[in-house]
């Protein structure tokens, strides 16, 4: 059985941030989520562990970006990543049980999340980063000054604000 008839995530101008690495390190996840799209049931698997391996470091370079910048290590982001991580583990691990149909489900509900993560919190995450003169590649804060004076509790955007209910549903984003 192919993907299901769903409207495959493609990669557009919408979602670009405007750096460079992280616009790749996106791409690609975009890449990897439309070959699970359109894997047979003899491949779907293994197309499947290549998105979340590339996941795990997606996720773990952009929580890295937000701890050289004052972010705080329980801020609504990085909690994000872990929860979309840990479901898709499980994911794994219930198509390895024979339950392909999961990894489908959790395809079709990533393409919908995505684009509202990347427009939402990674776009704030890329607007604090240029600010702060964040060299992705070195690491260095070019302008230390305009980092914050305290620890980014929130996700650096909308969640940060005291929208609690925002926050609290963008934590839940996959369902198994």
């Amino acid at each position: 059985m192919k993907g299901m008839d769903m409207a495959a995530l493609e990669w557009s101008d919408g979602l670009a941030l405007d750096l460079p690495l992280m616009d790749d390190t996106h791409q690609e996840f975009v890449q990897l989520l439309e070959a699970v799209e359109r894997a047979d049931d003899a491949h779907l698997l293994d197309a499947w562990k290549a998105l979340v391996e590339h996941t795990e470091g997606h996720f773990g370079q952009e929580d890295r970006w937000m701890q050289a910048t004052r972010f705080a290590s329980s801020n609504c982001h990085s909690l994000q990543h872990k929860v979309v991580l840990q479901v898709m583990r499980e994911g794994t691990q219930r198509a390895e049980q024979g339950e392909l149909g999961v990894l489908r489900g959790m395809a079709s509900e990533l393409a919908i999340w995505f684009p509202q993560h990347t427009q939402s919190m990674d776009a704030a995450l890329a607007l604090h980063l240029r600010r702060a003169g964040f060299d992705l590649e070195t690491g260095i804060v070019n302008a230390p000054a305009a980092l914050p004076d305290e620890l980014i509790q929130g996700c650096g955007g909308a969640c940060s604000s005291g929208d609690d209910e925002h926050a609290a549903h963008e934590r839940q984003p996959v369902a198994a």
